[in-house]
């Protein structure tokens, strides 16, 4: 058995293609931990969708032994990290399971906007950092200015820092040794009662729920009745065990260990991030700070296109909810799109990621049966009676009337970019209602800019113009800051005078006559013609405040005639008017796909 002091829990923070899962290949080769015929690139990520966008969405442990250059075996646990902002709450609590983290730099890249979002959330658990400067193998590498961005943005000393090449596997053992000299090792008695920190879990069909912990204080073993202290829910523990790095059964889990629990729990939701595990004979005083329930930040509907798949959407989504909990669904009803689901995310990426998923794992393609409208993030209405309501979907906006005031959503953006692009993105950012709140420069060629910016601004398309303006260079870290009051207004589109509520958005009242005209036009080149003029109206309660027609096709009815006075062919042509008056009153327009995701591109050349 390994004692405490030969035990270290870390994680691995980045940016985005700064090497992380790459690193975390590495190291699993180094120990042994996985054989070379099982070997894959990006090993922890095990979702395909994970490997093909080169980002991790699922925490994943695993526990490694070493043997160090003192020839003493160490236990490592290693918990990869997700690294979106969409996943930052995941991230704090994944870390704050860890003694320490190992802080991967690009040095062909230097310190990036996740970087310092993620070595801040490090900080202020008090974890230990160690620096590690990666992609050393490139031309274009310069090790001396990242380090100057780390003490610079981060405080940090960088004399202990590793340097190494993932890719080309120098300097990994460098980084064990690393960890083990610079990382404390975990703390905790294994006889006072149970402390475990949940920060994953995921449903298994034949175990049920299966419960990622790190256990603090005290130990678990089967047979044990464990209680949530978050909801009070007792269980009964069936089974322990690690990951090494697939699940491998256990007699116990101690203090210090990272492992799973099954205890025959059906339903994630009880099972919720953060959330303190202790026993129900002998509980735990206090649970551990920082839990709090997710709360979705983006919402959108998804329909079938076809009215017969809607029990497919429902099975999906109900399993779909079982794997991932942040994600939320109630059923909707639209006009225009029949029976859906109006789904909560954590961001837009989370979105993507759902959608994706719904059509890989489900058999749910995009171009057949899948119709997302567009995001829409949530705002907070005080009606005139003081009556506050939680709007999340367009058609839950009262009438104009009835509103005393508004309130949309702010998140505080964090911009690193280099030098010459700075300008440019000050004006993006000014374009989208930001109010800029710092401007440095830690280094000469390398400026980070913080900006208060408006989520429903920057939903559709910010990021694309970002790197669009800074040559791909850019990049964005965001977090949620306050409620702040807005002139916001609800758009119609109109076909032929009734409303499209799929089509419907909330936005701001000055930039509602651009956005109305600019979805009208996109709608026009849509719309297939019809026998009938189609009038596209965007309107703001009774207020048109664009228009855009679709021309009807016309059958030369005047070609057959010939001679005679001109009143032959007022007759007949008064005729066919009156025919497609009486077919305008009967039609309907049909609305393809392409219509809804006009909304998701506007604003885009």
């Amino acid at each position: 058995m390994i004692p405490p002091e030969r035990i270290r829990n870390f994680s691995i923070i980045a940016h985005i293609d700064h090497g992380k899962s790459t690193l975390a290949d590495r190291i699993l080769e180094l120990t042994g931990a996985v054989s070379k015929r099982e070997m894959r690139a990006q090993y922890l990520d095990s979702m395909d969708l994970e490997r093909e966008r080169g980002i991790t969405i699922k925490a994943t442990p695993v526990r490694l032994e070493y043997k160090a250059k003192d020839g003493q075996i160490y236990r490592m646990n290693l918990i990869d990290t997700p690294g979106h902002v969409d996943f930052s709450y995941e991230v704090s609590r994944s870390l704050a399971c860890c003694e320490g983290a190992v802080l991967v730099v690009d040095v062909s890249q230097g310190v990036e906007a996740q970087t310092l979002a993620h070595a801040n959330i490090a900080m202020e658990l008090g974890l230990g950092l160690l620096p590690v400067l990666n992609k050393i193998d490139l031309k274009n590498a310069d090790p001396e200015r990242a380090c100057r961005e780390i003490e610079e943005l981060l405080g940090l000393d960088t004399a202990d820092h590793v340097r190494c090449s993932a890719k080309e596997g120098v300097g990994i053992q460098d980084v064990l040794e690393s960890v083990i000299r610079l990382i404390p090792p975990p703390k905790g008695d294994r006889s006072v009662p149970l402390r475990a920190l949940l920060f994953d879990s995921w449903f298994d069909d034949f175990r049920g729920v299966i419960v990622v912990v790190r256990v603090f204080e005290g130990h678990i073993t089967p047979g044990k009745t464990i209680l949530f202290m978050s909801n009070q829910k007792t269980y009964l523990v069936e089974e322990v065990g690690i990951f090494a790095p697939k699940p491998v059964k256990a007699d116990r889990l101690d203090a210090g260990d990272v492992g799973y629990i099954i205890a025959g729990i059906r339903e994630v939701r009880d099972t919720r991030v953060g959330d303190t595990v202790t026993e129900k004979e002998r509980p735990a005083s206090v649970p551990f700070p920082g839990f709090k329930a997710l709360k979705p930040m983006v919402y959108a509907g998804l329909y079938p296109v076809d009215s017969n798949d809607y029990e497919d959407l429902r099975d999906a989504v109900e399993k779909l909810r079982l794997n991932d909990s942040s994600f939320t669904y109630e059923p909707e009803n639209s006009v225009a799109l029949g029976f859906g689901f109006r789904c909560g995310f954590l961001g837009l990426l989370h979105m993507d990621v759902v959608r994706e998923r719904l059509e890989r794992e489900f058999g749910l393609s995009a171009e057949g049966s899948l119709i997302c409208t567009a995001p829409t993030p949530l705002f907070e209405v005080m009606k005139t009676d003081g009556e506050i309501l939680r709007v999340d979907n367009p058609k839950k906006m009262p009438d104009e009337s009835q509103i005393e005031l508004v309130q949309e959503p702010i998140v505080l953006a964090t911009i690193h970019v280099p030098t010459p692009y700075v300008g440019a993105v000050l004006q993006l950012c000014e374009s989208v209602r930001g109010v800029q709140k710092e401007l440095k420069y830690p280094t000469p060629d390398r400026a980070m800019v913080l900006y208060d910016l408006p989520l429903n601004e920057i939903m559709a398309d910010f990021f694309d113009r970002l790197k669009s303006v800074s040559k791909g260079y850019a990049s964005l870290d965001y977090e949620f800051k306050e409620f702040q009051e807005a002139e916001m207004v609800k758009v119609d589109m109109l076909l032929n005078g009734e409303p499209v509520d799929a089509l419907s958005f909330i936005v701001h009242k000055r930039r509602a006559y651009d956005e109305g005209r600019d979805i009208a036009e996109r709608l026009r080149k849509l719309i297939p013609r019809q026998q009938y003029e189609v009038a596209i109206q965007a309107a703001i309660g009774g207020k048109i405040i664009a228009r855009e027609n679709v021309k009807p096709f016309r059958k030369d009815v005047t070609a057959k005639l010939y001679g005679g006075d001109i009143t032959r062919k007022m007759k007949v042509l008064k005729k066919q008017k009156e025919g497609k008056k009486r077919m305008k009153m009967v039609g309907r327009v049909e609305v393809p796909q392409e219509a809804f995701l006009a909304l998701l591109r506007k604003g885009q050349a």
